[in-house]
């Protein structure tokens, strides 16, 4: 398992690297303040660790087993060609992101052939909120993706038909956040669920209102902190064994 994570965390960093790679230029417009930050890291070197870390990820799978190297070599490539060629194609962009994000924090249930229904409703929960935060980020990033010529929703269909795709999805991601409370064993975690049922609720509240790009930031922190609340409140679960091994 030790080794499984940190393959993970390996081929992840990797992707983050080669998906700056090629957003350098979009970023110039969209982030500025970041691509400043960026200068003092040439891309040569963010090419050589990206290489580095991919290495990693299969050195330490390799301790797992051939599948898990197989698994992320196949990972590391979609990874590539999603942020070399199917970025800029509609819709594709939205839906393979969110699945690539999705997938390295489930590989670990696969491999142990953990096919319990509670993770996948808990995974269509996620899914949800990864494919809100996509759009909610070409939103954000409207401008840099028209010079660059990248074909999102926004840019194709307007900022209006986005939002209402936005809260088609809100609404519906509060269906496995009501499926979770009402019929599974998650123990403490359903005070998790019940603050994202405020929190999608606030969510549609900003999103109705926005127009700035500073509005859709702040849209876009609100799902993250989501995404990042749901991975430690996994805690929650068990929470009495947790404390009694602690204390």
């Amino acid at each position: 398992l030790f080794f499984l994570v940190l393959s993970t965390a390996s081929v992840v960093a990797a992707g983050y690297i080669i998906n700056n790679f090629y957003d350098s230029e979009k970023d110039l417009i969209n982030r500025p303040q970041k691509t400043m930050l960026d200068r003092f890291v040439s891309q040569r070197t963010k090419l050589s660790v990206y290489f580095i870390l991919n290495l990693m990820g299969i050195f330490f799978a390799s301790y797992v087993s051939f599948r898990a190297v197989v698994f992320f070599s196949i990972y590391i490539f979609v990874i590539w060609f999603y942020s070399h060629r199917l970025k800029k194609i509609l819709f594709v962009n939205n839906l393979v992101a969110s699945v690539l994000t999705i997938t390295p924090f489930f590989a670990v249930f696969v491999y142990y052939k953990n096919f319990e229904t509670v993770i996948f409703v808990h995974a269509t929960f996620l899914y949800l909120i990864i494919v809100m935060r996509e759009l909610v980020k070409d939103l954000e990033n409207m401008k840099g993706d028209l010079v660059q010529g990248y074909r999102t929703i926004p840019i194709v269909y307007g900022e209006r038909l986005s939002k209402s795709l936005l809260t088609g999805l809100a609404v519906l991601s509060s269906v496995p956040v009501y499926l979770l409370i009402r019929f599974f064993e998650i123990g403490r975690m359903d005070i998790f669920f019940y603050g994202v049922f405020f929190l999608l609720f606030i969510f549609l509240l900003i999103l109705y209102f926005s127009k700035a790009k500073w509005q859709y930031l702040l849209l876009h922190n609100l799902l993250k902190f989501i995404i990042v609340a749901g991975v430690f409140s996994i805690l929650l679960i068990d929470i009495e064994a947790l404390l009694s091994r602690v204390f």
